[in-house]
């Protein structure tokens, strides 16, 4: 679309095409979409004066009051359920110190872990102590998958032991198992260790890829760590679960006679070897803890159909991020500028766009800022728990995680359309915008994008859902150069504190995607 635009590609195209509008051609209907509203919102929200947005720190909370009063500005309605545009949530924060003890008995001797070096806590507060020595079991990956006749705990007891598994999955190229070369939901650590639970043991020792063997890797997970664990506080109840570094690990495994290198290639080829290794666990956490409130920014506006007026679609984006944390070459704040700064500012652009066309509104359109996202979608799962709008009314679900930011692009990619119909409409919303709709990059599959966002929880609702995102055919980069740009960002300032206003940008591209 190399032409001016008057269109609202990701929320407005597809509003249009689910005939939530007057007209059935959109352009005399929006406004346009501000290059510098968008810069505006994005710098404020990624400044440093924010200090990165930390789910329940100050930071946050004056981000939250920008929004609430653009929403004002705006003069969408605070639902009724809300406290003056907030839907605030009790939350549980918990951070560990270097105090804590996690030792490996062994019959002549002991040795003590280093929280950070040797291993890293995926849940932590009180219900994660192991006070009593208990035996370990490794148990391959930790998988139970009926559908692909895999068991790694087929004749093994785990009660009242921690289980030891590897990272990751059975290697695969076929899409039928185990997702091919994309990882499938049994990949992930949380479901892992709910499998453990569930057969009775303590908890969960998961040795990290042997991808993080390289230090500069190992530090990233590091960082990553370091940060406050927060959750819901009526979901705070956890058990044991740490990840163990590569190297820890080899020396634990070696010690029970069993090389970590063969017994991955083992596993990895389908020769299950489980077994109790000759030494036990304890643990005891030292935390920082505290109980807080951190809210959903709520707006509505109202469609103006007596019917299709009470089917709403919910337009959401995450305004936390991560904070303050370690330094890196000597800056601590983590802006989070693209993640998630640039799809607020997106989401502010477009309550104002349609807000100065509500006469030709026919559906209604919530609004919703989220909190929490970056500890665990939890902004997005309180709201599905407790609805403004009843879920069985809630039509549609437009995610915006990101924007594009090197390149104009001619083509788009709806993340998760193809699991309903809104395939169709962001194909027809994209046709009217001059746009094509592209197949997910291999990348992107890979990654598993659809599960790694507020999305999920809504679809997991049963609301339908997508995340947009441009393709890789762009004006002035092959889609190889598009690709390296997309890794070299990842890479090198995703959860980083160059996440910030000093990084290249084509807000351009940026207003495209909105």
């Amino acid at each position: 679309m190399r032409k001016k635009t008057r269109h609202l590609f990701a929320i407005a195209g597809l509003l249009g095409a689910m005939q939530c509008f007057a007209q059935t051609k959109f352009e005399p209907v929006l406004g346009e979409i501000s290059r510098d509203s968008l810069r505006q919102h994005m710098a404020f929200l990624g400044s440093d004066a924010l200090a990165g947005r930390g789910t329940g720190t100050p930071g946050e909370l004056a981000a939250a009051d920008y929004l609430r009063g653009v929403f004002r500005r705006y003069n969408l309605q605070s639902p009724r359920q809300t406290e003056d545009y907030f839907q605030m949530i009790p939350m549980h924060g918990s951070l560990p110190l270097a105090e804590s003890v996690l030792r490996i008995h062994y019959n002549e001797k002991i040795i003590d872990l280093n929280l950070g070096s040797d291993y890293l806590l995926m849940k932590t507060g009180p219900q994660t102590f192991v006070s009593q020595p208990v035996e370990m079991v490794f148990a391959g990956y930790g998988i139970v998958a009926p559908e692909f006749d895999y068991n790694d705990y087929q004749n093994t007891d785990v009660r009242g032991k921690i289980v030891v598994a590897l990272s990751g999955e059975p290697p695969s190229e076929n899409p039928a198992y185990f997702n091919g070369k994309a990882e499938s939901i049994y990949a992930l650590p949380e479901a892992k260790l709910r499998q453990a639970i569930s057969r009775g043991a303590l908890g969960i020792l998961l040795i990290a890829d042997q991808f993080y063997t390289n230090s500069q890797h190992w530090e990233r997970l590091q960082r990553e760590f370091t940060f406050e664990d927060v959750t819901l506080a009526y979901r705070s109840v956890s058990q044991f679960s740490a990840v163990l570094n590569p190297v820890t690990a080899y020396e634990l495994l070696q010690k029970s006679g069993i090389p970590l290198d063969r017994l991955r290639q083992n596993t990895e080829q389908g020769q299950q070897e489980n077994f109790t290794l000759n030494s036990r666990l304890s643990f005891k956490g030292e935390f920082i803890e505290r109980n807080f409130r951190s809210p959903n920014v709520i707006g509505f506006l109202p469609g103006n159909d007596p019917v299709l007026a009470e089917r709403t679609v919910i337009v959401s984006a995450h305004y936390d991020h991560l904070g303050i944390g370690p330094a890196v070459a000597g800056d601590s704040i983590y802006n989070g500028v693209f993640d998630n700064a640039a799809g607020v500012a997106a989401t502010l652009e477009i309550a104002r766009v349609l807000s100065e066309s509500r006469e030709n509104l026919r559906r209604s359109v919530l609004f919703v800022l989220l909190t929490g996202e970056e500890k665990g979608l939890l902004g997005s799962q309180f709201y599905v728990d407790h609805p403004v709008v009843p879920l069985f009314q809630t039509v549609a679900n437009v995610n915006i995680d990101g924007l594009a930011m090197f390149d104009l692009f001619d083509d788009i990619v709806g993340i998760g359309a193809e699991l309903s119909s809104l395939d169709a409409f962001l194909a027809n919303a994209a046709g009217a915008t001059g746009l094509q709709v592209a197949n997910l990059p291999e990348m992107i599959v890979m990654m598993q994008a659809f599960d790694r966002s507020d999305q999920i929880a809504f679809a997991q609702a049963g609301i339908p859902s997508v995340l947009t995102m441009e393709g890789l055919n762009y004006r002035n980069l092959t889609p190889a150069e598009g690709l390296r740009l997309i890794r070299e960002w990842g890479e090198t300032r995703y959860h980083t504190p160059f996440d910030d206003m000093y990084q290249p940008m084509n807000l351009e591209a940026a207003r495209l995607h909105t």
